[in-house]
């Protein structure tokens, strides 16, 4: 996968706003949601320019008790937001999430077993996007300091120009977004989880505090 650090994606997303804007009416949005905390400053600044449907596919999540938590939380955050915003939850499928990242079970939070997650969480929501006809698809996952926004992108191009829906280019953290989710997180009183969701970033987590009590 080509890396490019020097791309601006916020800018090419405020671009692409900027675009819309001109145009009458707001296109459709498909925006896939990796958790309500992580949504609501993306829901805040797009929903102001599109007209969004959330996605909440996550089959990466370590227990069914936390999908279900996170999920009731994402629905929780879009009535209290008082937005038009639809909502598709789905079922809990850890078997895909299993199947996609075989064999890279080691590696990192971050590296080779992150991008088969993002590509798979995203090609979802293209596979629904040009389903249901929508004109853009995009994810929140890029507004966490700890996701690789390169690859996102990369990965949201790919599959623009494989399914034929526009891919919304974005750098969520960008401009003080991801501090402004936990304002948000906040204010609405959300359940704020401590690690990706995957048992692979949980164990990490597990292992990085028990380091620092070490120290």
């Amino acid at each position: 996968m080509q890396h490019n650090t020097k791309v601006n994606y916020q800018l090419i997303c405020d671009e692409t706003i900027q675009e819309i804007s001109s145009q009458n009416g707001k296109p459709s949005l498909l925006l896939h949601s990796c958790c309500g905390p992580c949504s609501s400053y993306v829901l805040e600044y797009l929903s102001q320019y599109f007209r969004i449907t959330v996605l909440y596919y996550n089959p990466n999540i370590d227990t069914e008790e936390e999908h279900a938590l996170r999920t009731a939380e994402q629905s929780a955050l879009i009535e209290k937001m008082g937005l038009e915003i639809a909502f598709i939850p789905t079922s809990y499928q850890p078997e895909v999430y299993y199947d996609a990242v075989k064999g890279l079970e080691h590696h990192r939070e971050g590296g080779a077993r992150c991008h088969k997650c993002y590509r798979l969480r995203l090609e979802e929501a293209a596979k629904y996007a040009k389903a249901s006809g929508f004109d853009f698809f995009t994810t929140t996952l890029s507004i966490s300091p700890m996701k690789d926004a390169v690859a996102l992108n990369n990965i949201g191009i790919a599959l623009e120009k494989e399914y034929g829906v526009r891919y919304l280019q974005s750098d969520f953290k960008k401009k003080g977004g991801y501090q402004r989710s936990v304002m948000l997180s906040k204010e609405y009183n959300m359940y704020r989880q401590d690690y990706c969701g995957c048992v692979f970033s949980k164990n990490e987590r597990a292992e990085f505090s028990q380091d620092k009590l070490k120290k």
